[in-house]
């Protein structure tokens, strides 16, 4: 059952990595992965470039390696494909005025949902069933004559 469970699994760890872009360096490899975990596929948008088979993405993992090649730390790596692509590339864009909207906005909506739900369940509790108004002298009348003489009418009440 483990070794079902298991294969079925296992799409999911597959990486879009080919072998011919693998460093021969392992901790240089290592370096490489961990960039492109954090940058952003400009065509497919919600995977990171090391998951996406889009030749851009392709592109940028090669780009990324030969920068690390080049003696480039991981942090000048980052920002130089940042210059170049702006805040979109990233998969964490950093907090900034420019990029507040974006963070805020699941918040926002998670709070506007609760103040719905709240504001509905206050009106649906908030209005009380219809008082029952006493019948006029000309409707109890009417009643009369359709031969209805037991029904109950509620009192009128007085307003001081």
């Amino acid at each position: 059952m483990g070794v079902f469970i298991a294969l079925l699994l296992l799409p999911l760890a597959a990486h879009a990595i080919t072998p011919g872009e693998r460093l021969a360096d392992p901790a240089l490899e290592a370096r490489a992965r961990a960039i492109t975990t954090e940058l952003r596929c400009l065509v497919c948008q919600n995977q990171s470039i090391d998951d996406s088979d889009a030749s851009l993405a392709k592109d940028l993992r090669v780009l990324v390696r030969e920068k690390l090649k080049e003696g480039m730390s991981d942090a000048q790596v980052r920002e130089f494909v940042h210059a170049r692509y702006g805040d979109f590339v990233l998969l964490r864009p950093p907090v900034k005025p420019g990029t507040l909207l974006l963070w805020a906005a699941p918040l926002v909506a998670l709070l506007a949902g609760a103040a719905a739900i709240w504001m509905a369940a206050r009106r649906r509790a908030g209005f009380p069933a219809t008082p029952a108004k006493a019948l006029s002298e000309e409707e109890r009348a009417r009643l009369k004559t359709l031969g209805v003489s037991d029904l109950e009418t509620p009192k009128e009440t007085s307003k001081s």
